[in-house]
């Protein structure tokens, strides 16, 4: 790991996005709540936020962060959803890491609920994809 032991702690703020990409009776289901697994929002939102707090365990080089807040949040449009993910935190680095981690389990946790719908006859997914993922924000406030 890179030695951070002479940085200052400051306020770090960063945010990631991405896309799932869905059939439309698929996003049909999830509107009606006909989704056999549940919820896949709050589903997504519980991983997402596991995921963040489990970022070191997962990259090997990212620092244990004392995570302080998570916010996660959903757009759907007419054939994909759109989750955010903003993390905060007091440290020495960065927690763009957490936010780009938060969003990719986030957006897996809705693939897996929702992946009988989107399988074709032979048990293939020719049109779902997960895309966009990227770090839209990061905020290092200084004292």
């Amino acid at each position: 790991m890179v030695d951070i032991s002479e940085k200052e702690v400051v306020e770090r703020e960063a945010e990631a996005k991405g896309k799932i990409k869905l059939d439309k009776n698929t996003l049909q289901a999830i509107d009606q709540k006909k989704i056999k697994k549940g919820d896949p929002f709050e589903a997504a939102k519980i991983s997402a936020i596991n995921a963040v707090k489990n970022t070191p365990d997962l990259l090997p080089y990212c620092h244990p962060i004392p995570v302080e807040g998570v916010d996660i949040s959903f757009d759907v449009g007419e054939e994909y959803i759109e989750m955010r993910c903003r993390v905060k935190a007091p440290y020495k680095t960065g927690v763009e890491m957490e936010a780009l981690t938060g969003v990719s389990v986030g957006l897996l946790t809705i693939w897996d609920m929702v992946k009988y719908l989107e399988k074709d006859e032979i048990g293939q997914y020719p049109s779902t994809r997960i895309t966009d993922i990227e770090v839209v924000e990061k905020i290092k406030k200084s004292e």
